[in-house]
């Protein structure tokens, strides 16, 4: 008597709830296992010894597309091969490939994590892998990196070249350092198709004619002093740590990475270490007598390493948290950053400190390169006087309007 081939059907293979082998026939078996998942078997003997090939779980693989797979290693058979040796040749060679030729998605990925160290905040990684999943990999992640071309880097920019031009133009960066780690490690030949200068530049717009330059939205300073007051009568922690970023003229992540650490309180400075810094360069920063006082205060709050704790028990505060204070709190239409701005305009038009003393108050670098290999020391204490005029300025209320110009005081000279 013949055997029955064809045993299961789809209603059955859905409504098996007891572990075990169910035969289709044909060396096809559906697996039940313990906790009743289930997956496809081609079971068969070869040279006396008995061999399971597996096709995969059900129901990802359907019971036709198990039949059809059955079919093939079947053939295998009858020509003579054992089909797990088959099958394990078949799998080196994927994953020679894989090494061999990886996608572009694998490179960015080595990439990234071979540049994370290097890298001043995990912030820039996120921003990288931000990108790149979102306007990269749809087009060209699975491609493998070798074949990446002209033609599929105008796939990818094309569409958002002109609508965001900024986040375009990091991301044809970010492609091409890419391609070129993809061309050192030999995954690619000849030249880089998502180079600008002498190829994409011939293609597309320049950014410059494309991009309007955006500035952060800044406080005039002659309406600081309202916006001191709202913040010493708020009292959080975002409301002290803004005022202190404030007085320093320093930037977001300087002030919610600040730590005790950095504090010297007999020579009343705020050391922030290059790593910490935008130009990897170590800063001091001068403490006003309101510095101080802020830092008295927070540090009753007996919170962790941080200057500023934020809400986790070994964390500072969040970088959007003086965002939020300013913009929904307390309904101010500006940017954190902005207060830079704001410093640096009322050094300029009402102050007579010099240029160079303003820029090192910023930790901003010297562009002339001259004055740069000369310059050694960072004028601390000139920049101390700067920073209690600053603080005597904010405090002062402006009379009918008016600002109290500090060109009179003859603060510094």
């Amino acid at each position: 008597m013949a055997r029955r081939i064809q045993n299961l059907t789809a209603r059955k293979c859905e409504t098996i709830k007891k572990p075990g082998y169910y035969a289709d026939g044909q060396n096809l078996y559906l697996q039940v296992s313990k906790t009743l998942s289930k997956s496809w078997l081609f079971i068969y003997k070869f040279q006396g010894k008995k061999h399971e090939v597996g096709l995969g779980s059900y129901p990802d693989i359907p019971l036709v597309l198990a039949r059809e797979a059955a079919a093939r290693w079947r053939k295998v058979l009858i020509e003579g091969d054992n089909p797990i040796e088959i099958k394990r040749t078949l799998e080196a060679e994927k994953q020679r490939n894989r090494v061999d030729n990886p996608t572009f998605a694998q490179c960015a990925d080595k990439f990234i994590a071979s540049h994370r160290a290097g890298w001043k905040n995990t912030k820039h990684a996120q921003q990288w892998e931000n990108t790149l999943n979102q306007y990269a990999f749809p087009f060209i992640g699975s491609r493998q990196v070798k074949e990446i071309d002209t033609s599929l880097v105008m796939c990818v920019l094309e569409p958002i070249w002109l609508k965001k031009n900024e986040t375009a133009s990091r991301l044809r960066g970010r492609i091409e350092n890419i391609l070129d780690w993809a061309s050192v490690h030999k995954y690619r030949q000849g030249d880089n198709p998502a180079r600008w200068r002498g190829h994409l530049d011939k293609l597309l717009s320049s950014p410059n004619k494309v991009q309007r330059t955006q500035h952060f939205k800044a406080l005039p300073y002659q309406e600081i002093n309202d916006l001191l007051l709202a913040l010493r009568s708020n009292g959080s922690v975002s409301a002290m740590a803004l005022e202190f970023l404030i007085l320093t003229a320093a930037r977001t992540g300087e002030v919610i990475g600040a730590q005790w650490s950095e504090i010297d309180l007999n020579q009343k400075n705020w050391i922030i270490p290059a790593e910490r810094m935008k130009m990897k360069k170590e800063h001091r920063v001068p403490l006003t007598s309101r510095a101080l006082e802020i830092l008295a205060n927070v540090k009753q709050l007996q919170g962790n390493d941080y200057i500023f704790p934020g809400r986790t028990k070994s964390g500072g505060l969040s970088n959007a948290a003086m965002d939020k204070l300013l913009q929904v709190t307390l309904n101010y239409d500006v940017t954190v950053h902005g207060f830079r701005s704001t410093f640096r305009d009322w050094a300029s038009e009402i102050t007579n400190f010099p240029h160079e003393l303003c820029e090192m108050a910023l930790a901003h670098t010297i562009k002339n390169q001259a004055e740069a290999a000369y310059r050694r020391g960072d004028m601390l204490e000139k920049r101390r006087v700067m920073l209690e005029a600053w603080l005597t300025y904010i405090e002062t209320k402006p009379i009918q309007g008016k600002v109290i110009s500090l060109r009179k005081t003859n603060l510094y000279s």
